[in-house]
Order: C-alpha cells, then structure tokens, then sequence
C-alpha cells in the first residue's frame, strides 16, 4: 500500500463539538465523519480497523462452534409485539411504517428474529446445540447521542445467539462464549476484566460484561485484588459493614437540627461521625386503577448512595419509581430532608440496607423541620425492617468472596454475554421434541460485542499527546516507511521500496509514504493515526548503511543496519 494511492485526511484540531479523547483523535485522524447526532462515515482508515475487529471476532466465534449468518436491519413489528418489547424497549426502538402502513422497527438486537428462525427450523434434540452469530448494523435511537461512536445511534455489533435443550447445556454454552470473548480481547492486545452483571432490558437468569479498563469510563468495576471476583457497581454485593447490632446505649431524643437537611450537615451541627446517620430515600409503586401508590422509605447510611438496580429486586418494587414531593409530604407531613421511619402520618414499606439494619443509637429525620431523632435503634424504636442489599460498594470493603479488600477502576462496556434461559423460547413457542417425544422449551443465550465501540474504547486506553497507539492486531496498518526525500533521492526511494516490498510479501500490513511530505507532516500524520511501527529512511543514515526505527511507544529513535531492518520488524511483530 502507497500512501498517495490511499486516502489519508488528518486534521490539525479536532472539530468543537467532539468531547472525549477518541471522539477527538478519531475525528483529526480522518478515521470517521459526522453525518447526523450519533450517526458517521467511516473512513478508509478506520475502517481498516473494523474490519481488523471483525476478523479477529470471526476467527474466535468460529472457532467457537458459531455459524455465521446475517438478519435483516428492518424487523417487523409483529415479532416484537410477540416478546411484549414492541412497547417495552421505549423510545430507543426506532419504528417506521412501510407504504402499506405496516410496522418496522430498526434492529437494536435480533433475539426476536433469530428465535423466529430456529423456531421454525428447529424439530429435535438431534439439532442442538445451535449457536448463531451476525455482524451487523444497529440502530438505538438515543437520546442524547454523544462521544462520537462510543454512545451513537448507529454503530456495527457482533452478536450470537444459542439454543441449547436443557440448562446443562446452556451453561455449556455460555463456558465456550466467555472463553472466545477472553480469548478475542487477548487478541486485540487490550487490558480488560470480566465481571458478573445484571441482565437488565434483555432479561435472562445471569450474565457477566467485558470492560476495557480506561480511566474516562463511564462505568464502574468493582474487583478484588486478592482474588477473581469482579462485578460492575450495579452488581457487586455489598456485604454489612457491622458484623452484629450492639445494645441500645442512649436514648431516643428528639434534638433541634435548624436548616441541616443532609446527612453532612447534620454529622457536623452534633459533632458525630456521618457513618452514624441514615438517609431515607422515599419510593412508590403504582396500585392498579384507582388505588393509591405504595410508598416505600429505604434507610442507607449517611456517606452511602441507593444501587437503584439492587433496589429494583426487592420484592415489590421491580417497577418502583421515585416519590413525587407531594406523595412525600402527604406521608411524613414534612418534606424532603428530615424523613425518617418513626412517626410517618401513612403506613409505609421500611426497608433497610444490610449495614442499617446492624446499626444502634443512630440519627434519622424526625417527620418534622429543623429536627432529627438521636439515640434510635431497631426493636426499641421502630419495628424490625425488611433487610436487603441497597447500596453501592465502596474502596476498601470487604470482598464478597471473603479474599480481600475491594478496589474500583473506571472501564468502557464492550462486550456483553447473557444466559436468557426460556425469556423468548416461551413467548414465541420455540420448542423442539426430546428424546421421549415430549415437547420443550429451547434453553437461549446471547452474546454481544460492540465491534466499532472497541475503537472508540481502544483509544481511550492507547493515547498520548500525539495521538492513538494502537495495538498491532487492530492498527490500521502494522507498520509505516517512511522516506525523507523519497521524491528528490534515487537512493531513497529505492531503499523504501525494497522495504515495503519486501514487509508486505512477509505478510506485513505495511503502507509506504511516497506523498514527498515534509519529515515532520509525515512523522505528524502517522503518530496521530497510531501505527505501532516505523521506519524511516533518509540519505544521511543510508550513507552510513542504516536506517531508523522507532515503535509509536518508544521516546527515541534507534538505528538499524539496513540488512536488519526487515528482520526486526518481523521480530517485533512476532512473524
């Protein structure tokens, strides 16, 4: 590959409207163009990079016992209507109707139309296993598009569904997708963790996420160093800070807290430790017509914030939302700020978190302004709660898997793999015969990698003030020749063509740069871009039977003999 047969078009600044680092790199290094909110062109070099992304997935997923196939974009209403998730996936769902007047939806995943599939291919236990997988456009109409392909509306994912006859067998299957996708993100030379996650919108019985660890991620993974456990902070159990409840030491006191709505506040005016104050967090759940919300208190200490995904589980409150201010006032007769469980005006659901639930003599509202009770405990004061884990993990507590102390780091989601179980077999009758002529539900699994947010994540771990570093298993090209003068000296261009020729019939994704830029355009360019390798060659340094090298995280150049020089990049490219 020449350069000046290619199409190379960086810029010096990133445009104003790209907000995070690979938004920005991407954008200068011409890698994509915007065409819409969350909507892009991908340029001839980053989609050399896609297509690097799909080929190591492809390998692994075949590898794997995978077939390939591919579904349509445009899936017709009467599939998602069949799961109920026509009117469940919400605004993200884009639906557009034909000329006929029929609805379509844009795929954001494909469960429905791969169970349509196999629903009416699948007869007998004889076929299964059955693992299916596409790389395929999607669409999500986001609300709020942004960070260029890391949260766009239209971006490429891999993903693969299985069909398995017993639960045996799907735990067999998910065991041979976690592998591949441990071994796919081996491959794409980045640092990532696995962690167990909630299933969320696709439902299902357990699934775990495939993070790449970046300081700006947006989401956060809680692990122990001691020991394998991880988890994303939505799933990470939070174990009780106190190991039992001590005896009541004080009295129940009502004490004068003028203006102190927060726990903080509160700690400070009585000269307490804010690990001694509870927080109450009102929600309600919808009766049927005509009957009145449910309203729930949830008590968490004071330097402790609601999992509202571990809130979501308790019984009851699967569909809970927040209180209105209203609701709030009408149950404790005061408004947000000094609530408490004691002394509301309607019966309400009190539930603790695990650490709460050990705790005595601690400081809740008083259902009254400008007041707060000291000295409360549980079975003196109020009844016994309903216990449950509310709260997010923090540094340093214990692990769940009783090996340690937890740490939290910041990681981009890119992969995600789920076992469904019967969630979509049941709702669409897919069913096979088993070996006694019994009809049974088929046992699903789906598996999902964002195939062009791994560039987007990639970067955002592989940057530096030049520009992207890519891994060499998904960098654009491998390795790029650079001659200075390749338009002015014989020797020059000779030398760089023999280098080229020589690295690409070794197999060596190589580009030379023949566009006779200045040494600072080109070294510029391609920094930016991020290939690991180059090679430049000048007229000074063949005079003296060298050329240089310099690997993209390497702070200087090193001299090469020109006879050596193919065989080190060979070397360093493991070829």
């Amino acid at each position: 590959m020449k350069a000046s047969q290619y199409f190379i078009s960086t810029l010096k600044e990133a445009p104003a409207d790209a907000e995070i680092v690979s938004h920005k790199l991407m954008m200068r290094a011409g890698m994509i163009k915007k065409l819409g909110a969350g909507i892009y062109s991908y340029m001839p070099v980053g989609l050399r990079v896609i297509r690097k992304v799909e080929q190591i997935v492809r390998e692994e997923m075949n590898r794997a016992g995978a077939i390939e196939l591919t579904m349509p974009v445009v899936q017709p209403a009467e599939l998602w209507q069949e799961t109920g998730r026509w009117d469940k996936m919400g605004p993200e769902l884009l639906r557009l109707k034909d000329r006929h007047e029929r609805d379509f939806a844009l795929q954001p995943t494909s469960e429905e139309v791969v169970t349509d599939i196999v629903r009416s291919e699948v007869r007998s236990y004889k076929q299964l296993p059955l693992n299916l997988y596409q790389i395929q456009t999607k669409f999500r109409d986001e609300r709020r598009p942004r960070f260029g392909i890391m949260r766009g509306r239209e971006f490429t994912m891999k993903d693969a569904y299985s069909f398995d006859r017993d639960t045996d067998g799907l735990r067999e299957s998910y065991r041979k997708m976690y592998d591949a996708y441990v071994r796919i993100f081996q491959r794409f030379g980045l640092e990532f963790r696995a962690v167990a996650a909630d299933n969320g919108a696709i439902g299902g019985s357990g699934s775990h996420e495939f993070h790449v660890i970046a300081d700006t991620g947006e989401d956060a993974i809680v692990y122990c160093p001691q020991s394998d456990y991880a988890a994303n902070m939505e799933a990470a159990e939070a174990l009780p800070l106190l190991a039992s409840r001590a005896a009541p030491a004080g009295a129940l006191t009502r004490t004068a807290t003028p203006g102190k709505a927060k726990c903080e506040d509160v700690a400070e005016l009585l000269g307490i430790p804010l690990e001694h104050t509870v927080k109450s967090i009102v929600l309600a759940t919808d009766g049927g017509e005509g009957e009145p919300a449910r309203i729930w208190l949830l008590l968490l200490r004071g330097d402790h914030d609601l999992n509202e995904i571990k809130a979501s589980k308790v019984p009851g409150l699967a569909e809970f939302r927040f209180a209105t201010e209203a609701e709030i006032v009408d149950t404790f007769g005061t408004p947000p700020g000094y609530l408490g469980p004691i002394g509301t005006r309607a019966p309400v659901t009190v539930v603790a978190d695990r650490t709460v639930a050990n705790m005595s003599d601690f400081v809740c509202g008083a259902n009254e302004k400008d007041y707060h009770l000291t000295g409360v405990n549980w079975g003196r004061d109020l009844p016994e709660p309903i216990v449950a884990d509310l709260r997010n993990v923090v540094e340093g507590d214990a692990s769940p898997d009783g090996k340690g102390k937890l740490a939290i780091c910041r990681g981009i989601e890119v992969g995600h793999v789920f076992m469904l179980g019967t969630r979509y077999s049941e709702a669409m009758g897919a069913t096979f015969l088993d070996e006694n002529g019994k009809t049974q539900p088929l046992q699903m699994g789906c598996y999902g990698i964002g195939i062009t947010r791994i560039l987007g994540a990639a970067i955002e771990q592989n940057y530096d003030e030049r520009g992207i570093i890519w891994p060499a298993a998904i960098a654009p090209f491998e390795v790029v020749v650079c001659p200075v003068g390749y338009d002015r000296s014989e020797a020059v261009r000779a030398e760089a063509d023999r280098i080229h020729a020589e690295l690409l019939a070794a197999g060596v994704d190589v580009i030379l740069d023949d566009r006779g830029e200045r040494p600072g355009v080109m070294f510029a360019d391609w920094e930016l871009i991020g290939v690991p390798h180059r090679v430049v060659v000048g007229d000074r340094g063949l005079k003296e039977g060298q050329v240089e090298y310099q690997g993209r995280r390497d702070a200087e150049a090193s001299r090469v003999a020109v006879a050596d020089v193919v065989a080190m990049v060979r070397e360093r490219l493991g070829r």
